[in-house]
Order: structure tokens, then sequence, then C-alpha cells
């Protein structure tokens, strides 16, 4: 059976369930509390299913992570040059507009460097990274910021990601349709078995799932004129399993 997925388009138009499947996802919360003391169901005449739910939303949010990295053996010349290189990216992306408060540094390392000479530890320098984190508004601009960054200096973007705004609705929407999917399969087995089914299952487990982020990474992006950023979708799934009565 294919996983039962619903656009997001539904998750603004129909955010209520009906008073089964609302009694149910409160199962699961209780359900998550005692997961390391009832791991297993108590049901006696079952069936048991595990359902699944997946949406897709577009991401709205940006983050970007790059800087710069130098070696060489005097320290003081190497984090003067990166800390020249970083000022000049900082400038080029509040020119962009970008306010900076949505630019900080993540990253600042001096780390001694060897090289190994038939068993013996060389010393060759030093190397000293710096790394910047810069928060969008928006998936349109990541292509000028890594542009203005490379233009400016810098040597290394470690990754690139996108979120979306939506995702707690996105995640209570996938959870919804797990139980849905699990309530469906239940009634086909049960019909396939000629017996009744109860209405409420009696045990609900969520399943560890969660959101699939989108990342783009790069070691570097000098020999792009104009850098494209494709956002793509953002997955958010979700897995319960469930327990049913039948007679």
């Amino acid at each position: 059976m294919k996983l039962n997925e619903i656009s997001f388009s539904s998750i603004l138009k129909n955010r209520n369930v009906n008073r089964h499947e609302g009694r149910m996802i409160n199962m699961l919360h209780s359900a998550a509390k005692n997961q390391g003391t009832n791991s297993e169901s108590t049901c006696d005449m079952k069936i048991e299913v595990v359902g699944e739910g997946v949406v897709s939303v577009a991401p709205d949010r940006t983050l970007i992570t790059l800087g710069a990295v130098k070696e060489g053996k005097d320290v003081k010349a190497i984090q003067s040059e990166n800390s020249a290189i970083i000022t000049g990216v900082i400038e080029a992306l509040t020119g962009l507009g970008i306010p900076r408060e949505q630019i900080q540094t993540v990253t600042y390392d001096i780390e001694p460097q060897y090289d190994y000479d038939s068993g013996r530890q060389v010393f060759r320098g030093y190397k000293v990274t710096h790394l910047l984190q810069i928060h969008l508004n928006g998936v349109e601009g990541a292509g000028a910021v890594i542009d203005a960054a490379v233009e400016s200096g810098a040597n290394s973007i470690t990754n690139i990601s996108f979120a979306s705004s939506h995702s707690a609705i996105a995640e209570q929407q996938a959870l919804t349709a797990a139980v849905r999917h699990a309530g469906e399969k239940a009634t086909t087995i049960a019909d396939a078995l000629g017996v009744a089914l109860s209405a409420i299952p009696c045990d609900v487990k969520e399943l560890s799932q969660g959101a699939e982020p989108v990342h783009f990474k790069a070691a570097m992006a000098m020999d792009s004129a104009s850098t494209p950023i494709a956002p793509g979708q953002l997955t958010f799934k979700a897995s319960v399993r469930v327990w049913y009565l039948f007679a």
C-alpha cells in the first residue's frame, strides 16, 4: 500500500479531524509518555497495523553557513587575513539588505597542522577557520548571498539548508494522515477476515519520524558567475503503530 499523501493546500483548508481521529491523536501523546514502561500492547484479540503519513511543503526560510579558512605559519597574520575577509563578507551581506542580527559567527577555530615524516610529527603551521551563519526569510536570495560572499573572499561554503515556518502544522497533518492510514488498513484486514473492528483502538504508539531537511552542500562556488540554488520541497513524515480489538 502506498503512503497516504496529502498536499500542503489541504493543511490550511482542513485542520480539524473527526471525533475518533481526535481521540486517537490524544492517545498518541499519552502513549509517547509511557513508551519506556509499556512498549508492548496488552490487547488479546487484536489487529496490529502501521500507518504512515507524508506532507510536503515549500520551504520559506534559508540557512547558509560560509566563511574563510586560511593556513600559514604565522597565526597572527592568517587571523588578520581571515578577519578582513569576514568583515568584507558581512559588509557585502548587509549591503544586500540582510539585517546584521541575522548574521552570526558559528565557528572560530585555530588548529595546529602537522605533517608526518617517517613516523615523526612535523609542525606545518596553523589553520584558522571563521564561519558565519546567515538566516534568510525566503529562498530566493540564497544564490546572491553566496556570490556576494565569494566575491568578498569567502572560500568555504559548508552548508545550505531550508526550513518552513509551517513545520508545526505539517507535522500535525502528517500524524493525522498516519492515523487515518492505520485505520484504513485495519478496516481492510477486518473486512477480509469477516470480523467486527472496534471503533477506537486499544493502543496507539507514535514511531519516530520527522522532517527530511533539504540540504545543499558545496566546498567552493568561485567558478559560478551566478549560483543557482533549487530549494525543492520539505517532506514531513509520521508513522504510528495501532492495535484494534476485533470480535
